[in-house]
């Protein structure tokens, strides 16, 4: 089908967003909205200014608030099977897999390292929109927080709204504990550390995201406990009581220990060791979830087995 035969949705709309979409980001408003419409074509009429909120131009991470008025200019539809093809198998099964928690209002994955939380900037899809295609008759399933592409582990996605709005209160609020492991180079000679080092973020000459330990930036604390030491690594536990951009990469490269694998922070002659001895992505794993339970108030927890290829890295590491 070209384009020009594709079915062309009414004229320019104006949507009051209302408290059911209240904090929701403005480009999965819209992919839910305009159903059919390949998510680069809805980034691109985003940036190009032809959606509007409120009469002005926005990105695609605002969050709408309610009584927010939206323009939607009129797109052409593809076909549904132009839109279906690009979530790739691997993806479908590892999450049909990955389900550790799931009730009426939300869900807890053990994301697969090597997938973004959602698509966009070159890549089509992510683990949202993976969720979105096997739940084809989900009405409401949007991502509560995030976790780096590299990183595996406990991910929550919400089911409801009302089960967002709360989830998203407790971790502004500092009240979801969050446990990671992740393994370090070198011997960490210290058995626990709290590192209270303010990140900030920056923009590398070729674009991406760095984020740098600076009194500018805002205050990050992790706080990390060593599990067990290696002849040239250290397995360790972190947690974070806040939870900004690359915290824990960021800190374990300030103590001087990077994550192995962490090609963004880490060392490269370590990183190049590690991967001859099998290590092909960044060792870092969202381990364990622990909070109320959003409807009940009640504590709940949920934990995440270390992906099989990590555990038997780590049995063949020679320990101290």
């Amino acid at each position: 089908m070209n384009k020009d035969s594709e079915p062309l949705l009414p004229t320019v709309q104006l949507v009051e967003i209302t408290e059911d979409n209240n904090d929701q980001r403005l480009d999965n408003f819209l992919l839910t909205r305009l159903k059919g419409v390949p998510k680069s074509r809805i980034y691109r009429i985003v940036r190009k200014g032809e959606v509007r909120v409120n009469k002005g131009r926005v990105d695609v991470n605002y969050r709408l608030m309610t009584g927010d008025i939206v323009r939607i200019p009129p797109v052409r539809v593809a076909e549904k099977a132009e839109q279906t093809s690009f979530v790739p198998q691997t993806l479908r099964d590892a999450l049909q897999r990955g389900i550790l928690y799931e009730d009426e209002g939300f869900m807890v994955i053990n994301k697969p390292a090597g997938y973004p939380v959602h698509g966009g900037s070159g890549v089509d899809a992510g683990i949202i929109e993976g969720l979105r295609r096997l739940r084809p008759e989900a009405t409401f399933l949007e991502l509560v927080h995030r976790l780096d592409r590299d990183t595996s582990g406990c991910l929550i996605i919400a089911k409801k709204r009302s089960a967002l709005r709360r989830l998203h209160e407790l971790f502004r609020d500092d009240h979801i504990h969050k446990t990671y492991l992740a393994l370090l180079a070198g011997q960490w000679a210290r058995k626990k550390m709290v590192v209270s080092a303010p990140l900030l973020k920056n923009v590398s000459k070729g674009g991406e995201r760095i984020v740098v330990v600076s009194q500018a930036g805002k205050e990050a604390e992790t706080m990390f406990r060593r599990l067990k030491l290696f002849k040239n690594a250290t397995l360790i536990e972190a947690s974070p009581k806040t939870g900004r951009t690359h915290q824990i990469r960021v800190h374990a490269a300030w103590l001087g220990h990077p994550i192995v694998g962490d090609e963004r922070y880490g060392l490269a002659e370590v990183n190049k060791t590690f991967h001859g001895k099998g290590y092909k992505r960044m060792f870092l794993h969202a381990r364990e979830l622990a909070f109320e339970h959003p409807a009940t108030g009640k504590p709940i927890r949920f934990e995440a087995p270390l992906p099989p290829q990590l555990q038997e890295l780590l049995d063949h590491e020679e320990p101290v």
